[in-house]
């Protein structure tokens, strides 16, 4: 394949990444002007959901007729909720680099669903990624004498936390689009983004019943507007990963897509969302090595 058709596929690539990577930033100023993240993920998802069944209807009953497809629906819901509210809420860098442990997670998920073997390769992307998490984690501040928990390299914050949880149900996602290939591409879009709208509703909603967190605001064009603005972006970035993914080989796309590291990085660290420390360069550059492995890990096994 010459280097031409390889240019427009991996462009597409890198602008669904740089969405990706910015996208805590509208998320924020949604959050400023009274819509939490997870009622904008909600907003976002919901449009995405009436375009997909306004270009295949039928897709609506695709998803009804597989179980299967319900395991994506939640693990993708899970998934932007979780990223969502993670960078809105915490350290965008250190959030982003505890969402791309996804090498640990995929080794073990594809060995429990997909039977796949744990071999040499496998292992050191998880002993790589183990180690960056426990860079990224280890408390730099623990009083002497504390409880032997504050010592333990663990998420110590909401943000952290879910930085985890999206990473594990991202990489539970990526595995049972995998195992479900066979099914119409469009119903396997149509179960992303409800699962997007649908667990992200239920989590505001459970957030505001115990007055966690607000219900969705009265509508206003501010914050309206936005979330149609940010609902189209994340639509072109869509298009723009099937575009690329479609024509490319997987591997290369793992390793263009990681390129939302850098694009989260650099637009934290220039618009105040994130602080880059010693050992997130350190743990980060782990978590980046384990992900880089993984993607060139197919070519080579």
């Amino acid at each position: 394949m010459s280097a031409q058709p390889l240019l427009w596929p991996a462009l597409a690539l890198v602008l669904n990444a740089f969405i990706w990577g910015v996208s805590w930033w509208p998320f924020r100023q949604l959050q400023a002007l009274g819509l939490h993240p997870l009622w904008a993920t909600v907003a976002v998802y919901a449009a995405a959901v009436v375009a997909v069944l306004v270009w295949r209807p039928r897709s609506w009953v695709e998803v009804l007729r597989a179980p299967s497809l319900w395991v994506i629906l939640l693990a993708a819901g899970c998934t932007n909720a979780a990223f969502n509210w993670g960078v809105s809420a915490g350290d965008v860098v250190r959030v982003v680099l505890l969402f791309y442990l996804m090498p640990l997670w995929s080794v073990l998920l594809a060995r429990l669903l997909l039977d796949e073997r744990l071999n040499l390769s496998a292992g050191l992307r998880v002993a790589l990624a183990l180690s960056g998490a426990l860079i990224v984690l280890w408390p730099a501040d623990v009083a002497a004498g504390g409880h032997w928990s504050q010592h333990l390299p663990l998420p110590r914050s909401l943000p952290d936390w879910l930085g985890v949880v999206g990473g594990v149900t991202f990489a539970l996602n990526n595995v049972m689009l995998r195992r479900e290939a066979h099914q119409p591409e469009a119903a396997r879009a149509l179960a992303m983004f409800l699962g997007g709208a649908l667990v992200s509703a239920v989590a505001a909603s459970l957030l505001a019943i115990h007055s966690a967190g607000p219900w969705l605001p009265a509508p206003a064009p501010g914050w309206m507007l936005g979330a149609l603005v940010l609902a189209a972006f994340f639509l072109v970035s869509n298009m723009a990963l099937q575009y690329g993914a479609s024509r490319l080989p997987a591997h290369i796309t793992s390793v263009v897509m990681l390129t939302e590291v850098l694009f989260a990085t650099v637009s934290a660290l220039a618009l105040d969302g994130g602080r880059l420390t010693l050992p997130l360069l350190l743990g980060g550059g782990c978590i980046v090595v384990a992900a880089l492995m993984s993607a060139w890990g197919p070519a080579s096994d």
